[in-house]
C-alpha cells in the first residue's frame, strides 16, 4: 500500500487579511486585559448606560459592591486603556466613555481574527461536536 504525501505548499497557511504584528497584538492584549475583569466590564457598562454622559466615581461603588479605592483603581485601568475619559469637577472625578473607543475595540478584535465571526459563547463548539465515546462528557 502506498501513501501519498501532500506537498509542503498544501500546509502553508492562507489568510484573507494580514495577521496582527507583535506591536498591534501587544496593544490589543492590553486593552482586552482591561475589559477582561468582570468589575471593569460592569463599570464600563454602567458608564456607557448613563443618560448624563458622565458618572461620578461616588455613584459607582454601590452598583459594583466594591470600595471606592478599588473602583478608582479599576477606572484608572479603563482610562489608561483609552476606553474611559476622566474629568475632575471640584473634589470628584467624573468618567465618560471615549467616543468610538468601544466600537474601535470591536473592529480591532474583528480584524485580529480576520473578520471571521466568533462563536456566541464558549460552549457552542461542545454542543455541536459529536458525543464523546462511552457517554463521557467532552
Amino acid at each position: 500500500m502506498s501513501t501519498a504525501v501532500a506537498p509542503a505548499a498544501a500546509c502553508a497557511p492562507t489568510t484573507a487579511a494580514p495577521p496582527l504584528d507583535a506591536e498591534a497584538a501587544q496593544a490589543l492584549a492590553r486593552t482586552l486585559k482591561a475589559v477582561a475583569d468582570p468589575a471593569r466590564l460592569r463599570l464600563l457598562s454602567i458608564v456607557a448606560a448613563s443618560t448624563d454622559g458622565a458618572v461620578c466615581v461616588c455613584d459607582l461603588t454601590d452598583p459594583v459592591g466594591l470600595s471606592q479605592p478599588t473602583v478608582s483603581h479599576h477606572l484608572r485601568v479603563l482610562v489608561e486603556a483609552g476606553l474611559l475619559a476622566r474629568e475632575k469637577r471640584g473634589s470628584w472625578a467624573y468618567f465618560s466613555v471615549v467616543p468610538g473607543a468601544v466600537n474601535a475595540l470591536g473592529a480591532l478584535l474583528g480584524a485580529a481574527v480576520g473578520g471571521r465571526a466568533l462563536p456566541a459563547d464558549s460552549d457552542s463548539r461542545r454542543r455541536t461536536a459529536s458525543p464523546a465515546p462511552d457517554g463521557a462528557r467532552a
